[in-house]
């Protein structure tokens, strides 16, 4: 079961009051947001949606955040969906590019444990492996194998 990022609730907050902003940390983005969608938790603030980022071009997103602001930083949760039925690999393609992935995985950790990884993508016009690098950055974040067995032993 692997879910990158749907509660009935009342209607969440959808604005900060001037001069405060979402800027939450790695290790809050897999401790708490991660963590408690996984759960099937409520959150006190609707801070983050849940689309499909690779149905929408990267200039797209700003109108599916939650968050009115002029901050150029969008937070979602996203389903993932494999490329091969049987494979590992993930669909990354949009209608007129693709996330390419650059580097390696990072660690993120709380309290010298190991919570989850990062990922870093970059948006690409065109189609692989001649697409064209752009300026748009993601940073993709999921559960360790640990975390998720926690988790799950949590929900039983």
């Amino acid at each position: 079961m692997s879910q990158q990022f749907t509660v009935v609730a009342p209607p969440p907050l959808t604005s900060l009051a001037p001069g405060f902003r979402f800027h939450p940390s790695d290790e809050e983005l897999v401790l708490y947001y991660l963590r408690r969608k996984v759960c099937a938790l409520s959150f006190r603030f609707q801070a983050v949606a849940e689309i499909d980022v690779y149905k929408s071009e990267p200039w797209e997103l700003a109108g599916f955040s939650p968050l009115n602001t002029r901050d150029r930083e969008w937070y979602f949760f996203c389903p993932v969906d494999k490329k091969y039925g049987n494979g590992s690999r993930l669909k990354r393609a949009t209608e007129q590019g693709f996330w390419k992935a650059t580097g390696k995985d990072r660690v993120v950790s709380h309290k010298e444990e190991t919570i989850g990884l990062k990922k870093t993508l970059v948006y690409h016009t065109g189609r692989g492996p001649h697409g064209k690098r752009t300026d748009w950055v993601m940073h993709e974040y999921r559960l360790s194998e640990h975390e998720l067995k926690r988790v799950q032993v949590a929900q039983v």
